[in-house]
């Protein structure tokens, strides 16, 4: 799950201690002193305040506190000397020849060899988020994408799958923030007889940082008495997080040596063993790959994803938040940036643990502006996994076909999953032979209507076939009959006050409806 950010604001935020001071402009002395000063005393009164919250923590959770403590002070720290933005448009090279690799030149392993070469894989599912935004409570992972499975099911299915077909054992790991992870040790008891090691660990837990003060605003340590004053500080914590949990050395100790990250609301992230075999058996005259970004052919609905650039001699993510205003249309160009990051990420254990114990992270910081139900105004520090790519030697990027991204973050991506679009096998969706091209309908559907899970599935009968579907807009009351068929465009739009009910059976190609339509039962 990305974190969200507002890159103005960023700017704002980061002005009310530090303005960005740009190399060309002159700073008068007593000015500079002054901010260095302030700077200075602002973290030397929030080191005292998180000191003030670990005395206040329960007494079992202090030295995990004070491990996530030193963290989030390096992360404050970072913040407060930032000067401007992150990347130098100027400086952003053209890719090089071979930094990203086609997807449909790798070759395929031989299935004798296979058993090998998952030895040597961890599968890693970000399982941080809940499911708020689509109405539902608890752990996003557990919404039911299809046929009453889970995220979470399909995830399972396919390593288990994995595991039988060539007798081995890929580890699956979770990791959880403080928000998910109860439900989620209670979901995870269903799996016990299946082939399959599943671990858990938890990513850190941060005090949310009032926008003024730049304090925390929790009162105590204990996080379960006021959870609206701390937050997971974004996906880029993975790194330190799985060190920090003892599991990254459990795992190179038994001979793995790479991990495949991916969102687990991405239900296209499944094991690619061309991947596995690219990485185990690397080109003698490159550098050992020690972290892979698969990217995707960037289309319109894609403009705003991170990109991929070459800067200061290595391969880097680029996120709209660190783009300068005025470079905003550029960055969204499809011709100058063709391809954007779909968060599925191999990363080789060894060099994981080396970033990590060097201290060599410096992934940019995301500020998250919130503002609280009682009206405060507050900041979240976060960093992104993928921005972590630079840290890393021997970087590639690897060009692969669409169905690797199918995540689900709205109802409409719901509707896509959920339809015959695609059959289920063993956990992994795969398209339908009869649609003529690989390319999925781009859906919308109203946020006021059809936003939460349980209001959009009560405006389906069943289904409708979008087998032939390029693109549906649906706004307004609008609700659908049984076996309804959707083909080429059609834009249904119900008026504020009118209803449109299509009716059971109807075949609506590149058709607009507007107005109102009511079928009533008799």
């Amino acid at each position: 799950m990305k974190p969200e950010t507002n890159d103005s604001d960023k700017k704002a935020d980061g002005s009310r201690l530090k303005p960005a001071i740009r190399s060309h402009q002159r700073t008068p002395s007593g000015s500079r002193d002054f901010k260095e000063a302030t700077k200075r005393d602002a973290l030397a009164r929030l080191e005292v305040e998180l000191e003030k919250l670990i005395s206040t923590a329960p007494e079992t959770r202090r030295p995990q506190l004070e491990k996530e403590f030193k963290g989030f002070k390096t992360l404050f720290s970072r913040f407060l000397a930032e000067q401007g933005p992150s990347v130098t448009w100027e400086k952003i090279e053209k890719l090089p020849e071979g930094a990203v690799i086609d997807y449909n030149s790798l070759s395929t392993p031989t299935t004798d060899n296979v058993h090998h070469m998952l030895d040597k894989l961890v599968v890693v599912k970000l399982n941080g988020g809940l499911g708020t935004s689509m109405g539902c409570k608890g752990p996003k992972s557990v919404i039911q994408v299809r046929n009453d499975l889970t995220f979470l099911d399909l995830t399972v299915q396919q390593i288990e799958h994995l595991n039988k077909t060539y007798k081995c054992n890929v580890p699956l790991v979770l990791m959880n923030s403080f928000n998910t992870d109860e439900d989620t040790q209670k979901v995870i008891r269903k799996y016990k007889g299946l082939k399959l090691d599943i671990h858990t660990f938890n990513q850190s837990c941060h005090p949310r940082i009032n926008r003024e003060s730049l304090l925390p605003i929790a009162q105590n340590g204990d996080v379960q008495d006021d959870i609206e004053s701390w937050y997971p500080p974004g996906h880029g914590d993975f790194y330190e997080s799985f060190h920090n949990s003892g599991l990254l050395q459990k795992f190179i100790n038994e001979g793995r040596t790479y991990c495949f990250i991916s969102n687990i609301d991405n239900l296209g992230a499944t094991v690619d063993l061309n991947i596995l075999s690219l990485l185990l058996n690397p080109d003698p005259l490159r550098p050992v790959p020690e972290f892979v970004m698969e990217v995707t052919d960037k289309t319109r609905a894609d403009v705003k994803g991170g990109t991929l650039i070459q800067y200061e001699d290595k391969l880097r993510l680029l996120e709209i938040a660190q783009v300068p205003k005025e470079r905003v249309d550029d960055f969204k160009s499809v011709s100058q940036f063709k391809f954007f990051n779909t968060n599925n990420l191999w990363a080789k254990l060894d060099a994981v643990q080396r970033v990590v114990d060097q201290g060599s992270l410096n992934m940019e910081i995301i500020v998250n502006n919130k503002h609280l139900s009682d009206g405060i105004n507050v900041i979240q520090l976060e960093t992104a996994v993928g921005a972590a790519m630079k840290c890393f030697e021997g970087g590639i990027g690897v060009n692969v076909p669409r169905s690797r991204f199918l995540p689900v973050k709205k109802t409409s991506d719901l509707l896509l999953v959920m339809s015959n679009l695609y059959s289920l096998s063993h956990g992994s969706l795969v398209m339908s032979s009869q649609r003529m091209f690989a390319s999925t309908p781009l859906v919308k559907l109203g946020d006021n209507h059809f936003a939460k899970v349980k209001e959009y599935l009560n405006r389906f009968a069943t289904i409708p076939d979008l087998i032939e579907l390029d693109h549906l807009t649906v706004s307004g009351d609008v609700t659908f009959g049984r076996g309804v068929s959707l083909k080429g465009t059609v834009i249904i739009i119900a008026n504020h006050g009118d209803r449109i009910d299509i009716p059971s059976g109807a075949i609506l190609e590149n058709k607009i409806v507007s107005g109102n339509l009511r079928i009533l039962d008799h």
